[in-house]
């Protein structure tokens, strides 16, 4: 008899501590989520200007060259001296023979459309992450008889997302939680 009490007990302690862990070990997580969003956020708020000033720079040179081939057309075709200009336009263009010369803003813009998309879903599946662990948790809070464990060690209901988040893990600004605005 003493044995099945003393197993009882023993397997009584084994789930508390096992609850307990879960509790502690989802804060930790939670907190790790937070860091990542952050993290993503940084990400964000410094690649995405970059992308965009790479972007318009690129489409502000192909638009110089079409230009300048446009002009080297006209002056061929209304029979003026148009040789200084296709010297000026020859070496910026890659072309062997060809109408037009194949630019390649479109793939330029196509890359960038990938990253914004990359970067949207990485935040995405970051504040997801947070959202799950923080319903695991306080699910686990709420629920009989885990919400003995939580009670007796007062683990408190985790509020999950707020932006902008402030506290000791996480430095990510106000602005930095705005999706920035690609305009070209």
């Amino acid at each position: 008899m003493p044995y099945i009490l003393l197993g009882i007990v023993l397997i009584l302690v084994l789930w508390v501590v096992s609850i307990y862990n879960f509790f502690v070990s989802t804060k930790t997580r939670v907190g790790a989520a937070i860091q990542e969003i952050g993290n993503q956020l940084k990400r964000q708020a410094e690649l995405i200007p970059n992308l965009e000033s790479s972007v318009k720079g690129y489409l502000k040179h192909e638009k110089g060259i079409l230009e300048m081939l446009s002009d080297a057309r006209k002056m061929v075709s209304s029979g003026k001296d148009a040789s200084k200009k296709i010297s000026e336009l020859l070496p910026k263009l890659q072309v062997v023979v060809e109408s037009n010369p194949q630019l390649k803003g479109a793939d330029v813009v196509t890359n960038l459309m990938n990253d914004l998309r990359d970067t949207s879903d990485k935040v995405m599946y970051a504040r997801r992450l947070l959202i799950d662990l923080t319903a695991d948790y306080n699910v686990k809070r709420v629920t009989f008889p885990s919400n003995l464990v939580a009670d007796m060690f007062h683990f408190e209901t985790l509020k999950g997302l707020e932006t902008p988040e402030s506290g000791d893990f996480t430095k990510v600004s106000e602005t930095d939680t705005k999706t920035p605005k690609v305009n070209f």
